[in-house]
């Protein structure tokens, strides 16, 4: 009997997700934040729900989506660029308290590499968090929540800058004059090895430990952005001159140590 594997958050990251679980047999059923977007995924064939986390609560059909899964996948953003006052962690709180009312047993809660602050330098799943913004701050918060919970077994997976498809990040940078940073580390990831890393763990049943979802190669800002516009046909961004980096470097030890996963590609294939 194949497994129910539930996505809260069928996006960039998650549709694509869906569709290569339903390829190898599993169970699949995500949820979108309307009921127009739902019927278009059920349309092609994907088991979506309507389900809208907000500071009030959870609406739409939470327990149906929830019922008779396996393993959650949590990937709803915070939502909390251009200071729009989000109260996130009292919207996962919601969802949260649903999780548990519906027994579930294994959760993979989707976070970022914005847990970290810019002055932590080199760091690794064995470094606690000090997140100097606010989104930082909150998904720290939201992440302790579900890692803490008696009720269910949760691994945090911590995703570098993403890239892929539409997303390329050099294309908000072309053009760009006298831009700071350009000394410091890229820490991305690309959407494949996203999914990759998402199948692993599922398939290895690694609940309950905190990833850090990072390409270990680490080029300089400055170099990398530059290579990468070149590439594209686009106008390569022009850095300060800069003598020290004031940013951090995210490494994993927990892709290898415990999931036996490593990268395949260099990261500007």
């Amino acid at each position: 009997m194949s497994k129910t594997i539930a996505i809260a958050g069928l996006g960039w990251l998650g549709k694509p997700l869906a569709q290569h679980l339903m390829i190898l047999g599993y169970k699949v059923k995500g949820s979108v934040t309307s009921q127009k977007k739902a019927g278009g995924l059920q349309n092609n064939g994907i088991d979506a729900y309507a389900v809208n986390i907000t500071e009030e609560g959870v609406l739409g059909s939470p327990q149906g989506f929830l019922k008779n899964t396996d393993v959650l996948i949590i990937m709803i953003p915070p939502g909390l660029r251009r200071n729009s006052g989000a109260d996130y962690v009292l919207k996962m709180s919601h969802f949260l308290a649903e999780i548990k009312q519906s027994k579930i047993e294994k959760v993979v809660f989707i976070s970022s590499t914005s847990v970290y602050g810019d002055e932590q330098g080199v760091v690794t799943e064995k470094d606690i968090p000090e997140p100097n913004t606010e989104a930082g701050r909150q998904l720290f918060k939201v992440e302790q929540l579900f890692f803490n919970t008696p009720d269910f077994k949760t691994s945090i997976l911590r995703f570098g800058g993403l890239m892929g498809g539409t997303r390329q990040p050099v294309k908000y940078l072309a053009g760009r004059k006298d831009l700071n940073g350009g000394n410091d580390a890229v820490n991305l990831i690309h959407r494949n090895d996203c999914i990759k890393i998402l199948l692993r763990i599922i398939n290895k049943d690694s609940f309950g430990t905190i990833f850090n979802g990072v390409h270990p190669e680490h080029p300089l800002k400055k170099d990398f952005y530059y290579s990468e516009a070149l590439k594209l046909g686009l106008e390569p961004p022009q850095f300060s001159n800069e003598e020290i980096s004031e940013g951090k470097q995210v490494d994993s030890l927990n892709l290898k140590l415990v999931l036996g996963f490593e990268f395949k590609n260099p990261l500007n294939q």
